[in-house]
């Protein structure tokens, strides 16, 4: 740190606070995010769900997967309830597609071009 004339304490350029564009609300949305993607089996529900033109029931994924179906539920609810997957009740199944927003709002996290070289 540096005092000028006066005595006040002038940070140095080392010092200096960095911009954080996130809320705190967006910063734990987004760790819930990469918590929930932290399991390559919910990995691999992802993309497989972001390859998909239609929304895909828990007995379509289960093969896919090599699991048993509670199993394949358990991986899609947490992605729900991450906000990464969207759930939708067709009398019996449930469908689940990929919620696109919560996957570019994680993005963007990760987004180096915005950053000055």
């Amino acid at each position: 740190m540096n005092v000028d004339l006066s005595g006040m304490v002038i940070p140095a350029d080392c010092c200096r606070p960095l911009d954080d564009d996130l809320t705190s609300d967006d910063t734990k949305a987004t760790a819930a995010l990469f918590k929930a993607l932290a399991d390559p089996t919910r990995v691999r529900i992802v993309s497989m769900l972001a390859r998909s033109s239609e929304p895909a029931c828990v007995c379509e994924l289960t093969p896919a997967l090599d699991l048993s179906q509670p199993t394949v539920s358990h991986h899609l609810k947490k992605l729900v309830q991450a906000g990464l997957l969207e759930r939708e009740q067709r009398g019996v199944w449930a469908y689940y597609s990929l919620d696109r927003g919560a996957l570019e709002r994680a993005a963007s996290v990760l987004d180096l071009k915005k950053v000055a070289v």
